[in-house]
């Protein structure tokens, strides 16, 4: 199965408004063009990639504009191709790669996370010490092929047109010693430096801020350049990454967002925070 990139989501969508527009049932549609309701949802649906000349196709059977239908083409042509992550899905499950998928396409990223640090400014140690207390028992090599896969994921938020990113973390997390003072040390150095990029904000939450509604888990936000991509949230659950995307979800998830932003200190205070926190190892 083919990740979900924010291209095929949008193709999705289009499909769908283009076929409801042109008051077709999916069951009608595929009939046309001598498919099947459950292909067609799935090319809606983002689970499988539709090829180009099934989007002309469809587009023409709904009696969408020349100019249009040549647009969606192209996205198609655009949405096979492979992204960089592909050679990684052997190590992951597929909804987690579905979501560096959508992650490597954001223009926005909010994290929260309440027990580690987010991992998009991990160090490779941290990364290293968290996937060695994992559940699985990893191989080096395996070990290795993870942290190289953030590290990967990481190059964004320093290259060129950087996507902002606001990461919130309760200070739970950076009070827990993974890998030990050393890492933790070189950690919070990392965190206080990235947080200095015009496009990276870290705020803590401190813990006598007491319960919040980010206690019981993390929780992701992506947003895009496309107004024709709608955001995104996901959570980690015990079974892995899962990617919300319906209305009401997304509805609450921005609300909890929005909410941790105003429970956590402010950038500046964070900072300090942050070096504070920093002293407590070093002594």
């Amino acid at each position: 199965m083919a990740p979900k990139t924010a291209r095929a989501r949008r193709l999705g969508i289009a499909l769908r408004q283009h076929r409801e527009a042109a008051g077709l049932t999916l069951e009608a549609a595929a009939d046309e063009i001598n498919s099947t309701r459950s292909t067609l949802s799935r090319y809606e649906n983002a689970q499988t990639l539709v090829t180009p000349a099934t989007v002309r196709a469809l587009l023409t059977l709904y009696g969408v504009a020349a100019d249009e239908v040549s647009a969606a083409v192209a996205l198609a042509k655009d949405a096979r191709k492979p992204g960089w992550w592909v050679s990684y899905s052997h190590l992951l499950d597929q909804r987690t790669i579905d979501f560096i998928a959508l992650e490597a396409e954001a223009t926005a990223i909010a994290n929260f996370e309440p027990s580690v640090v987010p991992g998009l400014l991990q160090t490779a140690d941290y990364v290293r010490a968290v996937m060695r207390g994992g559940p699985h028992t990893l191989s080096d090599d395996d070990v290795e092929r993870r942290v190289h896969l953030r590290m990967e994921r990481q190059e964004r938020l320093t290259g060129t047109d950087p996507p902002i990113m606001d990461a919130i973390i309760d200070e739970g997390a950076l009070l827990r010693p993974v890998g030990g003072p050393t890492v933790m040390e070189a950690q919070l150095q990392r965190l206080i430096k990235l947080a200095e990029l015009p496009n990276i904000t870290v705020q803590v939450i401190p813990l006598k801020a007491g319960y919040h509604r980010g206690t019981r888990g993390s929780l992701h936000i992506l947003e895009f350049a496309d107004p024709a991509d709608p955001i995104i949230a996901s959570v980690e659950t015990v079974a892995g990454q899962m990617v919300l995307d319906r209305p009401g979800d997304l509805r609450t998830c921005t609300k909890i967002m929005e909410h941790l932003r105003t429970v956590a200190l402010s950038p500046a205070e964070s900072r300090d925070e942050l070096g504070k926190i920093l002293k407590g190892y070093l002594t």
